[in-house]
């Protein structure tokens, strides 16, 4: 079997638990190193991403994108599935909410009813 072969990502699972962003990462492996679950392996090509190999094994932790130095310019996010999402609306003006976002809406002042 060719070497290339070897550093596939498993094409099995739908899932993608983290994104890189080819541009802002430089390839450091600092997201490799600490991954708790090792569903990464260093790219064979120096400066590029790693291969993410196992996705269904992904724990779903965040150390990967706490830990990278490229975190602020994009380099990595994370991915979480939609059941994982946690969202919530309020009823009197039905604006929807999430954990996470960039902008989120003013804190509500009303009192509980």
């Amino acid at each position: 079997m060719p070497k290339e072969a070897c550093t596939v990502p498993n094409r099995v699972t739908p899932g993608r638990p983290v994104v890189f962003d080819a541009e802002a990462c430089n390839g450091c492996n600092r997201c490799v190193e600490v991954c708790q679950s090792d569903v990464f392996i260093p790219n064979a090509e120096k400066g590029r991403p790693p291969v993410l190999l196992f996705a269904d094994e992904c724990w779903y932790c965040g150390c990967c994108v706490k830990e990278c130095p490229q975190q602020a310019a994009g380099a990595i996010r994370s991915n979480w599935p939609l059941m994982l999402r946690v969202r919530w609306k309020r009823k009197d003006t039905g604006e929807h909410y999430r954990v996470g976002m960039r902008n989120p809406p003013p804190a509500n002042t009303k009192p509980p009813v």
